[in-house]
């Protein structure tokens, strides 16, 4: 039955961000190990995206899959209104202190859109809570990608994501990623409106499919600074940041000032299976804490909790704690600044920036930019070719790669870059 797998497949599958009607026959994967991807004839290849930015410990790691099979044995699931369990007290317990800033709650979802949806409830309700509801307006960045889900489109940059939905989505006050050449108008803009902004929800420090734009913590901070003047509450959406992504374990700890509510997924199962979280800071919890239950946040997942995902995060976070983990970061980060300074004056490389353990440039394409751009497909082709799994954003390709990629693992995908910009 294997050898059929793709027309099986063909027959009863529609995929994720694909046009199925002209759809490349996907590859059929039967195991993985480490970094690496093997497919049902034995061809071996490196994910150097981490598998949708998720696997951040190399895949089938035995250490989770103990923890997952233990957990398997002891309790699978259990409603997580009325009751609790103590793999998701523990992970609450674990995690928190972690988090920049006093976040003193977690509240439990299923993946990083739902994580987004439950922070923004909270952010809108705290205000009705507090009897000021005319807060309602939102800020974004243009360019941010926050989900798929409604309210996540709406606070995402408009685009060919969002284009059919547009119509449905409520308004968002949208801003420019902040520079020196712009904080000042930003921080008078958000001055301005500061009587009716609920909130501002960002990725720090990284847009991810928004093309891996990277912008200053400083600018950053700055932002959240004229924020918490006016009382706006500020989410931190780092669910591709989180868990080391930008060379700390969460982008957030390079900033001076603190978000009030934090959006995590990915990485927090290590890849193993869907989980999200969402947590806030005691001023926040405090406004749902009433004799009136119209005050209650009204929000759920019937899989909220899950104890074997949370099995399978506390796993991951053993492994994101250990020093070797921690040494793998600074590794990854030499490794690609030492490829930046090599290829930022390439003819071809129209631009290239680098963050903690992320790598993106820009092709050269002229005007063929978008994400629906010609040179999408031949990249992604020709390094899967190669033996690489790369999913370009249109012309950009980025390196976002297990932490236990090995040295040569990483100069063999910088060397078929360059081989690519030679041949292409």
């Amino acid at each position: 039955m294997m050898m059929d797998l793709v027309a099986r497949d063909q027959k009863v599958i529609w995929h994720p961000y694909t046009q199925m009607q002209n759809a490349l026959p996907h590859i059929p994967i039967v195991r993985g190990e480490g970094v690496y991807l093997y497919d049902q004839e034995g061809k071996k290849y490196i994910d150097a995206v981490s598998s949708w930015w998720v696997n951040i410990h190399g895949h089938a790691h035995p250490h989770i899959a103990q923890r997952v099979a233990s957990q398997l044995q002891v309790l699978e699931h259990v409603i997580f209104a009325g009751f609790t369990h103590e793999p998701a007290v523990t992970l609450a317990e674990r995690l928190l202190p972690l988090l920049p800033g006093k976040q003193e709650k977690l509240f439990y979802s299923d993946n990083g859109s739902t994580a987004v949806e439950v922070a923004l409830k909270m952010a809108l309700q705290y205000w009705n809570n507090t009897e000021r509801p005319q807060k309602k307006k939102i800020l974004a960045f243009k360019d941010a990608y926050h989900g798929d889900t409604f309210g996540a489109m709406s606070v995402s940059g408009r685009s060919i994501f969002t284009q059919p939905f547009n119509d449905f989505l409520f308004d968002v006050v949208f801003i420019d990623l902040p520079n020196q050449n712009n904080i000042l108008a930003l921080q008078a803009e958000i001055s301005s409106l500061h009587a009716e902004v609920a909130c501002f929800i960002f990725e720090p420090l990284v847009l991810g499919a928004g093309g891996m734009q990277m912008y200053g913590a400083p600018y950053l901070d700055q932002l959240l600074a004229t924020c918490a003047a006016h009382g706006i509450l500020t989410i931190a959406d780092e669910v591709m940041t989180g868990f080391g992504r930008t060379g700390t374990y969460f982008a957030c700890e390079q900033l001076q000032n603190r978000p009030d509510l934090f959006c995590l997924s990915k990485g927090l199962t290590g890849g193993t299976m869907p989980m999200g979280v969402t947590t806030c800071n005691e001023k926040v919890f405090n406004a749902f804490l009433s004799d009136d239950k119209l005050k209650t946040l009204y929000h759920g997942h019937s899989f909220t909790a899950n104890p074997v995902a949370c099995a399978a995060s506390l796993a991951s976070l053993d492994l994101l704690l250990e020093p070797e983990t921690l040494a793998n970061l600074d590794r990854i980060k030499a490794s690609h600044q030492e490829f930046f300074l090599k290829i930022k004056d390439h003819p071809k490389v129209k631009s290239v920036r680098q963050t903690g353990t992320i790598i993106a440039l820009e092709w050269e394409t002229g005007n063929d930019t978008s994400y629906l751009s010609s040179w999408r497909d031949r990249l992604y082709t020709y390094f899967l070719e190669k033996g690489i799994v790369l999913r370009p954003l249109g012309n950009i390709v980025y390196i976002l790669p297990p932490y236990v990629i090995s040295n040569e693992d990483l100069t063999y995908i910088y060397t078929t870059i360059e081989q690519a910009l030679a041949e292409l």
